[in-house]
C-alpha cells in the first residue's frame, strides 16, 4: 500500500485517515467524514463503514452488501466538490471516480447529521456524472492534468 492516504488530501495514511480507522479520533467535519469513509472503500474498513452510518440506517445484511461492493469496486479516486454545513446537519458533494470503462463516476450529494459530538452519514442523493475537462488536475492525485495522466 502507498504512503499517500487514498482520500487524496496529500497527507500519509497513517496521520489522515488511519487514526479515524482505528478509532483514535473522530471526524472533526462531515466533509472529514466523507473523505475517511472513501478511504474506508478504498481500503476494506468495513466496521468504520458501519459505525459512521447513522444508526437509523443500519441494515441486517450492510456488512454483506459493503463487503461486495468492496470486492467488485476498484476506487480510483476523489473530487470533493462543495461542503455545506448548518448547525448540526451538512452536506458534501463529490464525485469518486471507479474503474471501468470508461472511467465510472459515483456523483453525490451525501447528508450528514451530527449526535452527541460525532458526524455520521445518512443517506446520499445520486447526481449525474460530469464531463471533466481535459486541463483539470486528475481525480486519482498524481498532480497530472487528466488528458497526461493514465490513473
Amino acid at each position: 500500500m502507498s504512503d499517500i492516504c487514498p482520500c487524496i488530501s496529500g497527507k500519509s495514511y497513517k496521520t489522515c485517515c488511519e487514526p479515524l480507522h482505528l478509532g483514535f479520533v473522530h471526524a472533526s467535519s462531515a466533509e472529514q467524514l466523507m473523505s475517511s469513509r472513501y478511504s474506508a472503500f478504498v481500503l476494506g474498513k468495513i466496521s468504520y463503514l458501519i459505525d459512521t452510518l447513522h444508526p437509523n440506517k443500519h441494515q441486517a445484511d450492510d456488512e454483506q452488501t459493503l463487503a461486495q461492493t468492496i470486492e467488485l469496486t476498484q476506487w480510483l479516486g476523489l473530487k470533493v466538490i462543495k461542503h455545506k454545513q448548518s448547525g448540526e446537519k451538512a452536506t458534501v458533494e463529490f464525485i469518486a471516480f471507479y474503474h471501468q470503462d470508461p472511467i465510472g463516476q459515483l456523483h453525490e450529494c451525501s447528508n450528514f447529521i451530527k449526535q452527541e459530538g460525532r458526524w455520521y452519514y445518512v443517506d446520499g442523493d445520486i447526481l449525474p456524472a460530469v464531463k471533466l475537462a481535459r486541463n483539470e488536475f486528475c481525480f486519482c492525485g498524481s498532480g497530472k492534468k487528466i488528458k497526461k495522466c493514465r490513473h
